[in-house]
C-alpha cells in the first residue's frame, strides 16, 4: 500500500478511540492481527508511528494525533456524502407536514419523525400542534399530510368521512401524583379513593383531548387549571393536586411525579393517524413510523410505569 485508505483511517481512528488494539478489533469485528497490519501499513505511508504501546493500552504520538484529527474530518465527510447520496436515491424525498394534538406531540410524533429522518434522509418532516378540529380542517384543505388525533370516550364525534383512519395506539389513563402523595406507594387505587382529591385539570381549546379529573369520578374538586402539560405536571410535582395522564405520556413525565393505576372499566381513547384516502407514499411512511414508535412507547411506558409505581 502506497497511500492512505478509508479502511486504514477507520481502523487507526477506532484504535485511538478504543484505547487498545484488542478492543478496536472486537468493536470492528476484525482479528487483532488484521488491525495491527492495517495500522502498520498506514504508519509506513506516513513514515512515522502513530501509537506508543504499553501494558495499559496505547497513546497517540504527535503523528498519530495529526492523523486521527484529520481522519475524524474525512470520515465525517464520507458519512455525510453517503447520506446525501442515499437521499438522492430515496423515492421518499420532498416535504411532509404532520399535525398532532399536544399529548401525541410530547413523545410519539417526535420519535416517528426521527425514524423517518434516519430511514429517508431526503424527506423533510414538519410538525404542527393543534386541537383535533383544527387538524382535520388543515388536512382536508391540503395543509397537512397526516393528522394525529384522539378519539373515544368523552370526545366529540369528529367528522372523519372520506378520510383514511389508522389506529396507532389504544391506551388507558393513569393518575399522576407527587412522589410525596399518599397514593405514590400504591400500585392501584379504586375510583372511590379519588373523591376527596384536589385535581389539576386541562384548559385547552374546545375539541382538544383534555385530561384532568378521572372521567368517571362524579363532581371532582378542581383546584387548578392549566393549558400546557408542563404547567399541569409542575403543579402535580409541587403537591398541589393530581391529574390523569394517558399511558403514552409516561416516558415524558418529569422528576417528582409518579403514576398509579385506577381500577375502572372506563372504555378509554385511541390515538389515530388520519390521512386523505389517496395518501402519498410519504404520508403512508409516516403512518407506519407512528405505529412502530407507538408500540415502542407503549412497551417503554409499561416498564416505566412499573418502576414508578414500585417507587
Amino acid at each position: 500500500m502506497s497511500e492512505f485508505t478509508l479502511t486504514g483511517l477507520r481502523i487507526v481512528h477506532r484504535v485511538a478511540t478504543a484505547g487498545s488494539f484488542t478492543r478496536a478489533a472486537e468493536q470492528l469485528g476484525y482479528t487483532q492481527s488484521a488491525v495491527s497490519r492495517q495500522v502498520a501499513a498506514m504508519e509506513a505511508v506516513a513514515g512515522a508511528p502513530f501509537f506508543d504501546r504499553s501494558r495499559r493500552g496505547v497513546a497517540l504520538t504527535p503523528a498519530g494525533e495529526v492523523l486521527v484529527r484529520r481522519a475524524t474530518e474525512v470520515l465525517a465527510a464520507v458519512a455525510a456524502t453517503e447520506q446525501e447520496l442515499t437521499g438522492l436515491r430515496d423515492r421518499l424525498a420532498g416535504r411532509l407536514t404532520t399535525g398532532a394534538f399536544p399529548t401525541a406531540a410530547m413523545a410519539l410524533v417526535p420519535r416517528a419523525m426521527a425514524r423517518l429522518a434516519a430511514d429517508h434522509p431526503g424527506l423533510a418532516v414538519a410538525v404542527e400542534e393543534a386541537a383535533t378540529p383544527a387538524l382535520l380542517r388543515r388536512l382536508r384543505n391540503g395543509r397537512l399530510d397526516v393528522a394525529v388525533v384522539g378519539v373515544g370516550h368523552g370526545l366529540p364525534e369528529y367528522d372523519l368521512g372520506g378520510l383514511r383512519q389508522t389506529t396507532v395506539l389504544r391506551g388507558d389513563l393513569l393518575l399522576a401524583v407527587a412522589e410525596s402523595h399518599r397514593f405514590a406507594g400504591r400500585g392501584r387505587v379504586a375510583v372511590a379513593d379519588l373523591a376527596q382529591e384536589d385535581w389539576i385539570a386541562g384548559d385547552g381549546p374546545a375539541g382538544e383531548p383534555q385530561f384532568g379529573a378521572w372521567p368517571t369520578l362524579p363532581a371532582p374538586r378542581i383546584a387548578y387549571t392549566a393549558r400546557s402539560w408542563p404547567a399541569r405536571l409542575g403543579l402535580v410535582a409541587a403537591g398541589l393536586g393530581i391529574t390523569a395522564v394517558p399511558h403514552l405520556a409516561v416516558p415524558a413525565l418529569p422528576a417528582g411525579v409518579r403514576t398509579v393505576a385506577v381500577d375502572d372499566d372506563w372504555p378509554g381513547r385511541a390515538t389515530v393517524a388520519v390521512t386523505r384516502m389517496e395518501a402519498s407514499a410519504q404520508a403512508r411512511a409516516m403512518v407506519g413510523a407512528l405505529r412502530e414508535e407507538a408500540g415502542r412507547l407503549a412497551a417503554r411506558a409499561e416498564d416505566e410505569w412499573g418502576t414508578r409505581a414500585a417507587g
